[in-house]
């Protein structure tokens, strides 16, 4: 079959690969029908070589058609039509079944100290075979993977798989109250469905991006914009007396505007892969522009919910400015499967409530996937959310 293959950094190819095939009982393989590039494959793109190998298939936001199943599979039958969460969870463990699928301990990837497995993600994340492909392997699939309907294009049910459950677990966790405040840090995918729930929900929201595209989008789903600039803080303390009451970050690591940190990520990346893996495991930061004017902007005593993912095991922290000001933080990965039946509706609404009709703007063959990496990356063409079809 062919797929995207990690090759180096910011080299993506589409390649000749093996069909995957049913290796455990509770196996699923799907034939990919759509699948999409998220914000986090960029950080393999350009900032998780080490934790790569040449040849790893990436993408962690597939869907498509069940070909084949495992003997003890009995949830989900060949033929169906289903999309796949990014976290690979059984179902059954402790943490699966508190609703924490991104830490299953079945999967958990303990050689590095991390939770849950993930679909195409390095080898921090178990190196698991991505969905960019025509065909995949979806291991626990027959917990994993979501049944859908056969009437809806496929973009209705594919941001299931992350972008969607993510931006609703971001705005979750900032709690923001009854006739709050939610700022929102970021217009990329995540961000801009953070900021329609937040609306959806009955609160003011503002988001805060430097792309024009991406502010065009979200203001048309009655959300006030703002350019980010080096006095981002004290614009939204004004526009809202004490602060927003609550802030999605959902930026992380690839902000702009820290170049400190920028160039100490450069160098880590020019390191040999073992002695990049220890500099990033002890000694790498973060770019923390967003994050800083995040902690500034937010009222006393509101929540800080970060969506965006951060790396830097030395990433720099005011804690005193947070604990002078009360901050409530929350983060961590998605916990897709807690939210399927919460956001099923949304998906299927023919009103689209969520505007989720308006957040592709590119639709390409799985041939055209290297390019449009570098597009993505770039934010060129007006680019925000690229959807696959192999």
């Amino acid at each position: 079959m062919k797929a995207l293959t990690w090759q180096a950094k910011r080299k993506i190819e589409y390649s000749e690969v093996p069909d995957p095939r049913i290796e455990e009982p509770d196996d699923i393989i799907i034939r990919v029908t759509s699948t999409a590039i998220c914000g986090s494959d960029l950080h393999l793109y350009e900032l998780l070589g080490p934790y790569m190998h040449a040849g790893d298939i990436v993408g962690h936001e597939p869907m498509g058609i069940v070909e084949e199943v495992g003997s003890q599979v009995s949830r989900v039958k060949v033929g169906d039509r289903v999309v796949v969460p990014f976290n690979v969870s059984c179902g059954h463990c402790w943490m699966c079944e508190r609703g924490l699928q991104s830490q299953c301990e079945t999967t958990q990837v303990r050689s590095h100290g991390k939770g849950a497995a993930f679909l195409g993600y390095s080898e921090l994340y178990g190196r698991v075979p991505g969905g960019q492909a025509e065909y995949l392997r979806v291991p626990h699939g027959d917990y994993g993977a979501i049944v859908v309907g056969t009437e809806l294009p496929d973009h209705r049910y594919l941001f299931l798989s992350d972008i969607l459950p993510t931006a609703w677990q971001g705005v979750d966790y900032a709690n923001v109250p009854d006739g709050g405040t939610l700022a929102v840090f970021g217009l990329g995918p995540v961000g801009q469905l953070a900021a329609r729930i937040g609306v959806h929900l009955g609160h003011r929201v503002i988001a805060v991006d430097p792309v024009p595209e991406r502010r065009a989008m979200a203001a048309r789903h009655g959300v006030e914009v703002l350019d980010f600039s080096t006095d981002i803080a004290a614009e939204l303390q004004e526009m809202t007396k004490r602060g927003p009451d609550s802030i999605v970050d959902a930026v992380g690591m690839e902000a702009h505007g820290s170049t400190g940190a920028k160039l100490m990520q450069q160098a880590t990346g020019l390191l040999p892969d073992a002695a990049a893996r220890k500099a990033m495991e002890t000694a790498a930061v973060d770019p923390t522009s967003v994050l800083h004017a995040s902690i500034a902007a937010v009222r006393r005593g509101g929540t800080l919910s970060l969506s965006g993912v951060y790396s830097g095991q030395a990433t720099p922290m005011p804690l005193l400015e947070m604990f002078d000001k009360q901050i409530q933080l929350r983060q961590g990965q998605c916990n897709v499967r807690s939210w399927t039946e919460k956001l099923m509706p949304f998906a299927e609404d023919p009103s689209d409530p969520l505007g989720l009709d308006d957040l592709v703007t590119h639709t390409v063959p799985l041939s055209r996937g290297p390019e449009l990496y570098s597009t993505f990356q770039k934010k060129e063409d007006g680019c925000i959310k690229v959807v696959l079809q192999p």
